[in-house]
């Protein structure tokens, strides 16, 4: 938020391509080393903490602000093609071809993606910018403070996280529930990717939704529902029917949670509120792992989904009565201010501006979509003051 977000993309853009640079060279070396993995990876997954806040907040700027559910949903398909044809892709070439083979290939994704980058139009800071440092970071987060739409959005996703993200108990399951090895485990991990695929390429009526607040409801509710059930299903069949049911479910809560943040976000603020979005995003599943292990140590695998699943239900409901004004939320009302969202912003070189987005590494996981966005200061006092 305090620099031109097309610089920035295109710094950490280039870093990346300099990690995978590193990885590919060890890979190439006659006796790889196990510790620049350590450190490259853990360097790459810092870069993308800039990288994917930045990346989300350029959106709004780049399609105008009816676009917005439109660029969420491919956003998403874009996402979930990276995560099952990504990890596919790379098998076959370590296969056929070799190890470092893969990553040199993931080096040469990068040129496609920063020359993207470098075709957009600069993205300067609005109104001049706010100078970085620990009292900006202050800021972003009072920002939140009172505005109980933008929080139920989080608060939404960490309950379905938390409580209905089984991931950690799939060997268990695979095991016990299904008697199958590791074959069965590896579809248990695959079906909800595919589910979301699926449910991400179905999303195009996603832009005549007005009560977005209320799908995002209903969609947790039905992802809630599909893990309780699965945890009682013993037929490997209809458990993966009902895990990609789920990963059809998460897709569409968000595509609508995105949308509202990027709606109701000013642009001067966009980049703090998506960073939250992004913490928010991937801690979630880790806290989901840590409580179905728990939950399973004192009772069972199948306990730990079913309680999970229904307590995801139970988090819904109480999320729905403490906070009406997510089911009430009327996307045709909201940010009626001026916004930069509003006038897309052509890029330059491209043929049109929903394209200019560098593409996800072949060997880099995706994180949940895009993220906050738009009206200006005015706008979002008029959507946001009803929950304050």
């Amino acid at each position: 938020d305090s620099m031109d977000r097309r610089k920035l993309l295109l710094f950490t853009q280039v870093l990346l391509a300099l990690t995978s640079v590193g990885l590919a060279l060890n890979a190439s070396s006659g006796t790889p080393a196990l510790w620049p993995i350590y450190l490259l990876s853990a360097l790459a997954a810092g870069l993308s903490g800039v990288d994917l806040p930045t990346r989300n907040a350029m959106i709004p700027r780049l399609v105008g602000r009816e676009a917005i559910p439109a660029a969420s949903a491919l956003n998403q398909i874009i996402m979930q093609i990276g995560l099952i044809a990504g990890p596919a892709l790379a098998g076959l070439i370590i296969a056929r071809v070799s190890l470092a083979s893969a990553y040199w290939l993931d080096v040469g994704t990068f040129v496609v993606s920063i020359a993207a980058v470098v075709a957009i139009r600069p993205q300067p800071p609005e109104g001049g910018g706010t100078r970085a440092g620990v009292a900006s970071v202050r800021e972003g987060l009072r920002y939140l403070r009172g505005r109980r739409l933008l929080v139920s959005t989080f608060v939404i996703d960490i309950d379905a996280m938390v409580f209905g993200m089984p991931r950690a108990l799939f060997p268990a399951l695979g095991l016990s529930l299904y008697g199958g090895g590791a074959a069965t485990v590896g579809l248990l991990y695959a079906a909800p990717g595919l589910g979301a695929f699926v449910g991400a390429l179905l999303t195009g009526w996603v832009t005549s939704v007005r009560r977005q607040g209320r799908a995002v409801l209903w969609a947790v509710l039905g992802w809630g529902a599909a893990i309780a059930v699965f945890g009682l299903v013993p037929w490997l069949p209809v458990g993966l029917a009902l895990l990609a049911t789920a990963g059809a479910a998460d897709v569409i809560s968000a595509v609508f949670r995105n949308t509202i943040l990027q709606v109701n976000v000013p642009d001067a603020l966009r980049g703090r509120l998506s960073a939250v979005h992004i913490a928010v995003v991937t801690g979630g599943p880790s806290l989901g792992d840590a409580e179905a292990g728990a939950v399973a140590a004192l009772t069972s695998a199948p306990v730990s989904v079913v309680s999970g699943g229904v307590m995801c239900m139970l988090g819904v409901a109480v999320l729905h009565r403490l906070v009406p004004e997510l089911a009430a939320y009327d996307a045709t009302a909201a940010g009626a201010g001026p916004d930069a969202a509003a006038s897309p912003e052509p890029s330059a070189g491209l043929p049109s501006p929903a394209e200019p987005r560098p593409g996800p590494r072949i060997l880099a996981e995706g994180p949940d979509g895009p993220r906050p966005g738009s009206p200006t200061a005015g706008g979002t006092e008029q959507v946001e003051g009803e929950g304050v």
